[in-house]
């Protein structure tokens, strides 16, 4: 037994990988007593024949003795084909074994097994790659995974990005960039503040200093929905643009474009407008720290702000004006409002035609004609026939 030990084990996620034929691998930050954490990389095959030795060396706390003395966690063997369905789902059964490992008796946690097997290897630092097939796809675990195992993120796809213009960062946690640097963005928040990585550096960075590689237009952005979802506004800001509202905290407001730098097109009554993202929440949904914390970080600058914006597109990014939004807001609006008298007057026709019975006339039982003189003679009795002589 060495002197070096794991302190932690965190999954991190997975990776989708295309070389030398697609598989996928688990990321793991490991963080070692000396203060140290790196990441390391293991398919599960290689994590589930560490932990059938971990069992053999340990044959008392595996339970093989004796069921009722078994201590170390139970793993479920790989299945004949590992697609991305099971390993996505595999997370949070992984993320709970390496929380156990680590927390079982030194014997067993700083044994040499465990500690060769997180050990960084030349594949960790330099993984294999080939230029000729697509960069390898990253799923990241949400930060909350360890409450909801099975809540993870879609897949987010690392993607290069170029800096239109310098940025100077204003806190630790963020990237300075020069113009024309390259970054990959591991986290697109709803908030305007990008998570990017160039080289050995990492942070947040607005999302509005980077334009996509592969075109000028943002195709992840979604289409305006003027029907509106409902929000909440979180923190009060004063418009500092033309086309920005100034709203209060607590005012109710409807959300009509989402757009991914952070600065939200919303609708007021009628009048419509750009908001910080990051001040409002959307109506019904709890009140999280980690949205909290987001809201102390000042609102991120606007394309249109950015001075010496330099792009390598021949054409900007397409933009919706505010007079769009303004008339398809309203004629969406008149459109709701027609609908809805529409509804009513055709409520109101239901109501009249199915009056009570009482207030209707009562149909008069049909009277049947009079018997002719020739047919009361043959048909009736010398009594009856006798009074019409």
């Amino acid at each position: 037994m060495g002197d070096t030990f794991i302190r932690h084990i965190e999954l991190l996620g997975y990776e989708k990988r295309f070389f030398p034929s697609q598989h996928y691998v688990y990321m793991f930050l490991v963080k070692w007593n000396d203060l140290s954490e790196k990441v390391v990389y293991r398919r599960f095959t290689e994590i589930y024949d560490f932990h059938k030795a971990l069992k053999e060396m340990f044959p008392i706390e595996s339970g093989d003795i004796n069921v009722e003395n078994r201590i170390i966690p139970h793993l479920p063997a790989p299945k004949w084909f590992d697609g991305q369905r099971s390993t996505e789902n595999r997370q949070g059964t992984l993320a709970e074994y390496c929380y156990t490992l680590v927390n079982l008796p030194h014997k067993i946690s700083r044994c040499l097994h465990v500690v060769n097997f997180f050990k960084v290897r030349h594949d960790d630092m330099n993984p294999v790659t080939d230029s000729q097939i697509k960069k390898p796809e990253v799923f990241l675990l949400p930060k909350d995974s360890k409450k909801n195992p099975t809540d993870i993120t879609g897949p987010i796809v690392l993607q290069t990005y170029r800096a239109i213009a310098d940025y100077e960062k204003s806190s630790t946690s963020e990237m300075a960039l020069k113009a024309g640097d390259m970054v990959d963005v591991v986290e697109k928040s709803e908030s305007g503040w990008w998570f990017c990585q160039m080289k050995n550096k990492r942070g947040w960075v607005p999302a509005a200093y980077l334009e996509p590689m592969d075109g000028p237009d943002e195709s992840e952005e979604q289409e305006p929905n003027y029907a509106g979802e409902a929000y909440v506004v979180q923190k009060s800001y004063t418009a500092v643009e033309e086309d920005e509202l100034t709203l209060k905290e607590g005012d109710t407001i409807e959300v009509i474009h989402k757009l991914l730098d952070g600065w939200w097109v919303i609708r007021k009554d009628e009048t419509t407008g750009y908001y910080p993202s990051m001040y409002l929440q959307k109506a019904g949904e709890v009140h999280t720290s980690v949205k909290s914390e987001l809201r102390n970080r000042g609102a991120p600058p606007r394309r249109s702000t950015i001075r010496n914006v330099k792009s390598i597109h021949k054409q900007g990014r397409k933009q919706i004006s505010q007079e769009t939004y303004r008339r398809n807001s309203k004629r969406y609006i008149q459109n709701r409002r027609n609908m809805r008298e529409n509804s009513q007057n055709k409520a109101n026709v239901i109501i009249e035609k199915n009056e009570p019975e009482d207030t209707k006339p009562k149909a008069q039982p049909a009277v049947p004609p009079r018997p002719s003189k020739d047919l009361i003679l043959n048909r009736c009795t010398e009594s009856t026939w006798r009074k019409i002589l």
